[in-house]
């Protein structure tokens, strides 16, 4: 319980230094956080598969719901699948974090901020 509840604090202390932190690093976070492989995004959601396997093993003994399981295995697959969709933006999260802090000369056109989603 007090390593869950460590890393819910820092969580929330990684959350409050990147709002403050220059637009490079906070996308160099941005990018660590989301990394499938070692980020705090791909950790959370083994976390989350561990735990469907375990509440399907207590809820074929009785000892939990049904739903339990089948909440925690949902939620694995959703956010299995986020994780897939945001690794397909490394590259531009990487691209952004690499660039210097200085301003540049002419500022990066704005891009729209509706995008459909594929399904």
């Amino acid at each position: 319980m007090r390593l869950a509840d460590e890393i819910t604090r820092q969580l929330g202390q990684l959350a409050d230094h990147l709002s403050q932190l220059p637009p490079p690093q906070a996308v160099q976070v941005i990018a660590r956080v989301l990394d499938p492989d070692t980020g705090v995004l791909g950790g959370v959601t083994h976390l989350v598969a561990t735990g469907s396997v375990f509440a399907k093993d207590q809820a074929e003994r009785g000892a939990l719901p049904a739903e339990v399981w089948l909440a925690l295995g949902r939620a694995s697959n959703e956010l299995g699948d986020i994780t897939l969709d945001l690794d397909e933006h490394k590259d531009a999260l990487k691209r952004v974090g690499a660039q210097p802090a200085t301003t540049a000369a002419k500022p990066p056109a704005p891009a729209p901020l509706v995008v459909r989603r594929r399904r």
